[in-house]
């Protein structure tokens, strides 16, 4: 584990440990001299500042993971309740359910595409009938206006006599299911940590270790870039991975593998409709990097 390079921010803190391991070099030389002034600094105030420190790390920490953890939840819902909506109505109709499944996997896509703030039109298109891609294009919300093209298409059947009402409640029931998981995916994107928690910190941080090599120098000496530096990585790293988990729908190496979640529900609705040919199934690497 110590040479894995795959999700690892040391590349991404690289150049803060690089100024503060020459920081404290220089301070070794020059003996804790500062404009020919000795800065003199003990063990003391640090050991009370880094309590106090990792306690706010560990909250900052904390509150990201919550929010990746609940992103990832809603990810499972919107699984199952694709699952039921498009095992219901390949059971419980006479039609072919092939555009409605279809239309769940598209809605998947589009979710995907509109957390991450990127164009759904090529999925849609290979998803979705040409004639609704006109309702899509320049939306907002796409996943929206697919669910309620789902909907629409629900409400024909059951006034058509084909659907059973109760049964049309049921697969509705599941939409609504798919519609609270995409609130849940837009509440956590466009309600961010407050800004301040992350100036205070980032701030904290920085000035504790570029202060560490005074206060350590008398006591360990010559390993004082060592330490200094050891110190500064577990902090470094530890807020860069709250910035980095505290949006979970970005396409950072540790947030959440959007791309290989939402083509694995795409598979496993196809396979409802006894379909062969499956999109590739996901690798690690592409977890990763999706």
């Amino acid at each position: 584990m110590l040479f894995v390079r795959r999700g690892s921010l040391l590349l991404k803190i690289l150049p803060q440990l690089l100024v503060i391991f020459a920081l404290s070099i220089g301070v070794v030389i020059f003996h804790g001299e500062l404009l020919n002034h000795k800065i003199t600094l003990t063990a003391v105030p640090f050991s009370l500042v880094g309590v106090a420190l990792a306690i706010f790390l560990g909250f900052r920490n904390s509150a990201s993971y919550d929010r990746y953890w609940e992103a990832r939840k809603l990810w499972g819902k919107l699984l199952t309740d694709g699952r039921n909506a498009a095992r219901q109505y390949v059971s419980f109709t006479r039609q072919d359910p092939r555009v409605f499944v279809k239309g769940v996997a598209a809605f998947v896509h589009a979710t995907r595409h509109q957390l991450r703030c990127t164009d759904p039109m090529p999925d849609m298109r290979r998803l979705l009938p040409p004639e609704l891609l006109p309702r899509l294009d320049g939306r907002r919300t796409p996943a929206l206006q697919i669910l309620m093209w789902l909907a629409e298409m629900l409400r024909e059947e059951r006034e058509s006599g084909r659907l059973d009402p109760i049964l049309a409640a049921e697969i509705d029931r599941s939409l609504s299911g798919l519609n609270d998981a995409l609130g849940g995916c837009e509440r956590i994107a466009y309600t961010p940590l407050p800004f301040t928690y992350s100036v205070i910190l980032h701030r904290t941080v920085y000035l504790y270790c570029l202060m560490l090599p005074f206060g350590l120098l008398d006591a360990i000496g010559v390993m004082t870039p060592l330490m200094v530096t050891f110190v500064a990585y577990t902090f470094f790293a530890i807020e860069s991975l709250s910035d980095e988990i505290e949006e979970p729908f970005g396409t950072m190496p540790n947030d959440l593998a959007l791309n290989a979640m939402a083509t694995t529900i795409e598979a496993a609705l196809l396979e409802m409709l006894g379909d062969r040919e499956l999109p590739p199934r996901p690798q690690p690497v592409d977890c990763l990097l999706s």
